[in-house]
């Protein structure tokens, strides 16, 4: 089976995320706009059946059907998978609506029937979850559970049973799936940990919805891409000052995550990089011959309105960001706050305003904002808000939230991004952007994608300390 989820590829637009509730409404609307329930979902089990054939070959399958529309869907590829002849059983939890389309896709299933039962889910090669959808606002549980928990090899219809589309949080139980099968749009539980993990491979199906039935669906929520922004590429008639001044706060401690962000803003296209160390700054000046070293109090480098942009945080030293971090704010440079930053400041919150671009890791924005709880999305949405500063939430499924709502969900990194620096790395690539006039959500947004592009083409066994030469690479694979 592939490992690669197929969300992952580029797409021809911005690849906007559907909550269930908005996508309820899309599927309301396609009667009148001609496209009757029946056929979206005669069109999704079609789906649902070719994705199934593409991947396994003829074996014992069930099809555990909910009494709702992803049961309807369930009935379709039964009956289609039967037509090519699969060995298909249909398991049915509770009856479908008198009267409903799932009713009359029910009514044409004339295969076997069995009970909707752990044994019988333990018997089948492959099952196909078509029980819940992304919507589901109840706990599985009981019946449901277990016989999803017997299953060897399973099949999910829009989402596995259990996985909330609006947060990727499990409610009671949900298996996990080795491909997935969703329509119209992406949901942002199919992008969210540990729905995301639970998805397997995902697909993404054309169903032949309306178009004018997504026409003013406004969408808050994006699968990060290049589709969303654009990297600045220099202008003929520029110079190095034209490209922005990034200037990264260095501690006396821990000089490598200085080193790491100052080489990362330089790749990312930074037309001029300081290190600022007011004590220690000998240690530096033996670091790359590009970087500007200087000892010179805050207080006088902010004179130089040249300066925009700064990177405080890594390595620098927790009362030391407490001291400088106000300064740069009442300043009104552009900052990306890293590291120390959330140390200094733990359970205040509202101290960090002002700051353009926040990168936490799941701990570092406990510290500061509480427990985010299932629903990450909403919780880095919030603290935006309240800060009126991007939230780049690091992580497997890193969230890069606006203070206007606006939030990019990060797929292109590799698990192996997860080691010492690689943080320091990623401020540094914000930075760089924001320094070459990168709207924040935008820089971050873009910064996030290059270095987990970064990531793979390092490959397995990287150091943090690959990823600033690769960084060009990734760029240019932005387009």
């Amino acid at each position: 089976m592939p490992t690669t989820p197929s969300w992952t590829r580029r797409f021809d637009r911005a690849p906007d995320l559907l909550t269930p509730a908005e996508m309820a409404r899309v599927d309301a609307r396609a009667p009148a706009l001609g496209v009757p329930v029946a056929t979206l979902m005669a069109n999704a089990g079609r789906a649902v059946a070719r994705e199934v054939r593409r991947r396994f070959r003829p074996c014992r399958t069930l099809v555990l059907c909910g009494p709702g529309n992803n049961g309807g869907d369930g009935y379709v590829a039964a009956r289609l998978l039967q037509g090519e002849g699969w060995p298909v059983a249909v398991a049915s939890l509770a009856p479908q609506r008198p009267g409903s389309d799932a009713a009359a896709m029910a009514a044409r299933w004339h295969g076997p029937t069995v009970a909707f039962s752990p044994d019988e889910a333990s018997r089948a090669s492959l099952v196909i979850d078509a029980v819940f959808g992304a919507g589901l606002t109840r706990p599985v549980e009981g019946l449901a559970a277990a016989t999803l928990k017997a299953v060897k090899r399973l099949v999910a219809v829009d989402t596995p049973s259990g996985v909330d589309g609006a947060t990727g949080a499990v409610r009671g139980f949900a298996p996990r799936a080795a491909l997935t099968v969703t329509f119209v749009r992406l949901k942002p539980g199919h992008l969210l940990d540990p729905g995301r993990d639970l998805c397997g491979e995902t697909v993404l199906a054309d169903i032949g919805m309306p178009p004018q039935a997504l026409a003013d669906i406004r969408a808050s929520a994006f699968a990060n891409d290049p589709a969303l922004w654009r990297i600045p590429r220099p202008e003929a008639s520029g110079h190095k000052y034209s490209r922005g001044h990034v200037t990264v706060l260095g501690g006396k401690a821990m000089t490598g995550a200085a080193r790491m962000a100052a080489g990362a803003a330089r790749r990312a296209g930074a037309g001029m990089m300081t290190i600022a160390a007011e004590s220690g700054a000998d240690i530096y000046r033996t670091g790359e011959a590009g970087v500007i070293v200087t000892d010179k109090p805050l207080d006088e480098l902010l004179e130089d309105e040249r300066r925009r942009v700064w990177v405080c945080g890594p390595g620098f030293g927790r009362e030391d960001a407490r001291t400088a971090l106000p300064k740069l704010i009442g300043a009104k440079r552009a900052v990306v706050g890293d590291a120390d930053v959330f140390a200094a400041f733990a359970g205040e919150p509202d101290a960090l305003k002002g700051v353009a671009v926040l990168t936490p890791h799941a701990g570092e924005f406990l510290r500061v904002f509480g427990d985010p709880g299932d629903d990450r999305l909403g919780a880095a949405r919030r603290a935006a808000a309240r800060t009126g500063g991007v939230v780049l939430l690091k992580g497997s499924d890193t969230i890069i939230a606006a203070p206007d709502g606006r939030a990019a969900i990060n797929a292109s990194a590799p698990p192996w991004l997860a080691t010492a620096g690689s943080g320091d790395v990623l401020s540094g690539v914000v930075a760089g952007f924001l320094a070459q006039g990168m709207p924040a959500w935008e820089a971050a947004s873009a910064a996030a994608w290059v270095h987990g592009r970064a990531g793979l083409l390092a490959g397995p066994g990287m150091l943090a300390e690959d990823l600033p030469a690769l960084l060009p690479r990734a760029i240019a694979e932005a387009g």
